[in-house]
């Protein structure tokens, strides 16, 4: 009896270790894919260096795709410095070559969307958050941190339930820490029937339209240093 007992222990514990390494496989990320456009920034750097002290724009497509930054935000000096269907680790990863390096005096966030859409919970997502929102903070314990929500995209609806918890979960932290700032995007992108607002996105129903950015500038302007 106490034989069989050990023999189902140990498969039990067997069970789990292996369980917890698929789950931690799954969502190893290959950094290195991100390698050429990082790389990018900084060739771009050695052919016009960028200000210091600036406001650092970061996160994934939604961000990379918003090419005409400056021409939202004319009096601030603004650098761009998001890349394709970035998840939050990889931002923490790459930070020392993406944010840091620049001393901005405010980093402006957008991620998260993809880390639902690969699985992730919204427990992780503020966990991998919180990682590097300290990893800026090392560096620039004076910047402003600020979070743009996770957007409301149609092609994303069946996450919408996390997409709200994930939001709900970073605001509260970001509320207990010091220069810091929460901008919601979600609810102006949304009609009163709590539908997204379809002419705010492209017809893939994730990436946004003119009008969609001109919402995000509106509703974010008030908020930069």
């Amino acid at each position: 009896m106490r034989k069989a007992l050990t023999q189902n222990l140990v498969l039990l514990i067997l069970f789990t270790g292996l369980f917890f390494i698929t789950r931690q496989s799954a969502f190893a990320q290959n950094f290195q894919k991100w390698e050429p456009d990082i790389a990018a920034f900084e060739q771009a750097d050695k052919s016009k260096a960028p200000p210091k002290h600036n406001i650092v724009f970061t996160g994934s497509s939604s961000i990379r795709l918003w090419e005409n930054l400056p021409v939202y935000f004319p009096d601030k000096k603004i650098l761009n410095r998001g890349f394709g269907g970035s998840q939050t680790d990889e931002v923490v990863y790459f930070a020392d070559r993406l944010i840091t390096p620049y001393k901005p005096k405010q980093v402006v966030i957008y991620s998260g969307d993809n880390d639902l859409a690969a699985g992730k919970t919204p427990e992780k997502v503020l966990e991998d958050f919180k990682a590097l929102f300290h990893k800026i903070r090392e560096e620039r314990k004076k910047a402003t941190i600020t979070f743009i929500s996770i957007k409301p995209s149609p092609s994303r609806k069946h996450i919408r339930p996390q997409i709200s918890q994930t939001n709900a979960l970073i605001q509260v932290f970001l509320e207990q820490q010091k220069r810091t700032s929460y901008v919601d995007v979600f609810t102006p992108m949304l009609l009163p029937n709590g539908k997204p607002k379809p002419e705010l996105f492209r017809p893939d129903s994730l990436h946004m339209t003119k009008a969609g950015y001109d919402i995000w500038a509106e509703v974010l302007k008030p908020y930069l240093k």
